[in-house]
């Protein structure tokens, strides 16, 4: 299931954690990778293990930059399968003392970024009958302590992700996205609360069977990126551990 021979595929917060954790499944299943993050030393680690892939430091916070990484994946490759925006930030501010700069960064690698992203993609997409898959988060379907930010700019990736599939329903691009619940990363696992934290609110957002492994959600993000999902078109699909089960 969910094999990508012959795709090419463009992966953001390819770096670390689950970006990292896609492109290795991506390339093991067949795909060449091109990934972008901002830190290029820890990309060269990671694509070590990517045979055929390669690498950019790239701020999606940039319009320009998010253009510019895909016209390179093109020229390099040849064409583009998949954009997978996987890259994500999130900071625990208390909402009536967060800064216009935490707003802004939130919105900036959340939304703004994947946005930028398919706009320069959809020609190359639809000239290969390509897909989209948005990483969100439950924190785009459900509210999160802390996280007003965050939740806006993931609540708003679905709303992109609904609106990108109805616009092309008459196309062959498919557009999905995966909401992943906690998993091992250090975004998760490193994360520091804001000052005069309420833990008993914090703790809402576990999920009653634990963390996930960053590669457990890269097997459903290999899937609906492959043509064993040729049918899936607009969905949003939790990958939570049960969280949302009730």
């Amino acid at each position: 299931m969910g094999q990508l021979s012959g795709k090419v595929a463009l992966i953001t917060g390819a770096s670390a954690g689950l970006g990292a954790a896609t492109a290795k499944l991506f390339a093991d299943r067949g795909a060449t990778v091109f990934g972008i993050a901002r830190d290029a030393s820890r990309m060269a680690e990671v694509f070590a293990d990517v045979s055929g892939g390669s690498f950019a430091s790239v701020d999606i916070g940039s319009p320009q930059a998010c253009a510019q990484a895909v016209a390179d994946c093109v020229d390099q490759f040849g064409k583009l399968d998949i954009l997978a925006n996987i890259a994500g930030f999130h900071q625990m501010r208390h909402t009536a003392t967060m800064t216009d700069h935490d707003w802004d960064t939130d919105l900036a690698v959340n939304l703004n970024g994947p946005f930028y992203l398919c706009r320069a993609a959809l020609p190359h997409l639809l000239e290969t009958g390509g897909n989209i898959v948005n990483v969100t988060s439950i924190a785009g379907v459900e509210g999160e302590v802390y996280s007003a930010g965050y939740c806006a700019a993931k609540h708003g990736l679905i709303g992109l992700t609904r609106a990108l599939a109805v616009e092309f329903t008459k196309d062959r691009l498919r557009v999905n996205a995966i909401c992943p619940g906690g998993m091992r990363t250090a975004q998760v696992t490193d994360f520091q609360a804001p000052e005069k934290a309420d833990w008993d609110l914090i703790m809402r957002i576990a999920a009653p069977r634990g963390m996930m492994e960053p590669v457990d959600v890269a097997k459903a993000i290999t899937f609906l990126a492959s043509d064993d999902a040729s049918a899936i078109h607009g969905a949003v699909y939790r990958v939570d551990n049960g969280k949302g089960a009730g």
